[in-house]
C-alpha cells in the first residue's frame, strides 16, 4: 500500500507521521486503572447511589438512574467516576461511549468501563475516537461471547488508538465533532417535540376533543367493521416475480417493488400476525401479502383519515393467541370509534396532521444529513487526513 509523505502506515491505517498508537491502558491516570462497576446494584433504592447504566451513559445529567443501597455501592468505591472521566460500554450492548458530566455523584454498573484520561490528554478526542466507525468496528472484532458479549477489561487496556501528538490538535478535533454533537442533540430534542405535538394532536382531533375551526355536529360512534373493515391479504405468486411495477407491503410495513398484479390503491396496512399493530398507508396500486390486513373500503371515508385513526388505535390491543401473536380481525371489527359527521372534516384532520408528518420528515432528513456529515467529519479527522492546526 502506497503511503504519501507524511503519513505512516499503522495497525489502524494510514496516519500522521507525528501521531503515535497508544494502548487505552497508557491513557488513563495510574493513579486510576480501568475498571468496571457495581456488579450486583439490587432493588431502586430512593435514597441510595445513582448508578450510570447503558443506556444512560450518553445521557447522565438528565437520565432516571437507578439507585443502589449504599451498601450494595461501598465495596466498588474505586469505580466511582468523576467528571470527564469517559465510559464504555463492555458487556451486552459493546462500545456505547459517554463522558461524565462535572456534577455528578453516583458509581457505574458493571457493563460500563471507566476511563480517567491523563490531564495531558483530551477526554472528548478519546471519547470521539472510542465511537468512531473505524474503532467500532476493530472493538467488535476484539469481542468474546455468543449469548452475552464481551469486550474484556484485558482487551481494552492493550487497545490501541491513534493520539495527535499535543492537547492543541486533540482540542481543535474534539471541539469540532462537539459543535455537530451539539446540532444533532438539537436536532433529535426538535423531534422528540414535534413527535409529542403529533401525539397530542392526534389524540385532541381523532377523537372530537379538539374541533378545527368551521367544523360542527356531533361526532358519532361506530363499530370499526363499519367504518373500514379489514381483510386477510392475497397469497404471493409462486414463483414471485423479480421485478414488475407494483409494491408488496409486508406486515411490517415494508415495501418491495417486484410484483405484477395489484389492488387498487389506495390503502392502509396494518399486520396480521407477528408484527402486530404497524400501520402503513400506501398512495397507489400495490399487492398485499399474506401476512398483512388491509383495509378493502372505506366506506366514503377519508383513506388518509383511517390511516391516522388505525395509527392511533394500538391494534396490539386486538392480538390473540398463545405463540405467534394473530390479529382478531372480529375483535378489531367490534371495536367502537368516533367519527366527524361529515368526511369534509375528516379530511381537515388528515391534512392537518400530515403537514406534522411533513415537517418531522424533513427534520428527521436534516438529522440523517447531520450525522452522514459527522462520519464524514470522523473520517477524515480521527485519520489525521485532514488537519485543524
Amino acid at each position: 500500500m502506497e503511503v504519501k509523505p507524511g503519513y505512516k502506515l499503522t495497525e489502524v491505517g494510514v496516519i500522521p507521521e507525528e501521531w503515535e498508537m497508544v494502548a487505552v491502558a497508557d491513557l488513563v491516570e495510574p493513579s486510576a486503572p480501568i475498571c468496571y462497576g457495581v456488579v450486583q446494584v439490587g432493588q431502586h433504592t430512593e435514597s441510595g447511589v445513582p448508578i450510570v447504566a447503558i443506556k444512560f451513559v450518553k445521557e447522565i445529567a438528565h437520565a432516571p438512574l437507578h439507585r443502589t443501597a449504599a451498601h450494595l455501592e461501598q465495596p466498588y468505591a474505586k469505580s466511582r467516576p468523576k467528571g470527564g472521566d469517559v465510559l464504555i460500554s463492555i458487556k451486552g450492548t459493546i462500545g456505547r461511549v459517554g463522558i461524565v458530566p462535572n456534577a455528578f455523584q453516583g458509581n457505574i454498573s458493571r457493563e460500563l468501563a471507566r476511563l480517567r484520561i491523563r490531564d495531558d490528554l483530551c477526554p472528548e478526542y478519546i471519547a470521539h475516537q472510542l465511537e468512531s466507525g473505524a474503532t467500532q468496528e476493530r472493538i467488535m472484532r476484539s469481542v468474546v461471547g455468543t449469548t452475552r458479549l464481551e469486550f474484556s477489561i484485558a482487551t481494552l487496556r492493550k487497545f490501541p488508538l491513534p493520539i495527535p501528538p499535543n492537547l492543541p490538535a486533540q482540542r481543535a478535533i474534539a471541539e469540532a465533532l462537539s459543535d455537530v454533537d451539539g446540532l444533532l442533540g438539537g436536532l433529535e430534542r426538535l423531534i422528540a417535540k414535534k413527535r409529542d405535538l403529533k401525539q397530542a394532536a392526534m389524540q385532541q382531533l381523532l377523537t372530537g376533543q379538539s374541533r378545527l375551526p368551521g367544523f360542527q355536529g356531533e361526532w358519532e360512534v361506530k363499530r370499526l367493521g363499519n367504518v373500514a373493515p379489514l381483510q386477510r391479504g392475497f397469497d404471493l405468486p409462486n414463483p414471485l416475480l423479480k421485478s414488475g411495477p407494483y409494491p408488496v407491503v409486508y406486515s411490517n410495513g415494508i415495501l418491495n417493488h417486484h410484483v405484477a398484479f395489484q389492488v387498487k390503491g389506495p390503502g392502509v396496512v396494518t399486520g396480521r400476525s407477528g408484527t402486530i399493530g404497524k400501520v402503513t398507508f400506501v398512495e397507489g396500486d400495490f399487492w398485499p401479502h399474506n401476512t398483512s390486513l388491509w383495509v378493502t373500503s372505506f366506506k366514503g371515508n377519508d383513506s388518509k383519515f383511517v390511516f391516522y385513526l388505525y395509527s392511533s388505535l394500538g391494534f396490539e390491543r386486538f392480538a390473540s393467541g398463545s405463540g405467534v401473536p394473530t390479529l382478531n380481525r372480529n375483535d378489531a371489527h367490534a371495536y367502537h370509534v368516533q367519527i366527524p359527521p361529515t368526511k369534509a372534516e375528516q379530511t381537515a384532520i388528515a391534512q392537518m396532521l400530515s403537514v406534522m408528518d411533513e415537517e418531522l420528515a424533513a427534520l428527521e432528513k436534516r438529522r440523517d444529513k447531520t450525522r452522514a456529515l459527522k462520519q464524514a467529519m470522523m473520517h477524515e479527522l480521527l485519520t489525521g487526513r485532514t488537519r485543524l492546526v
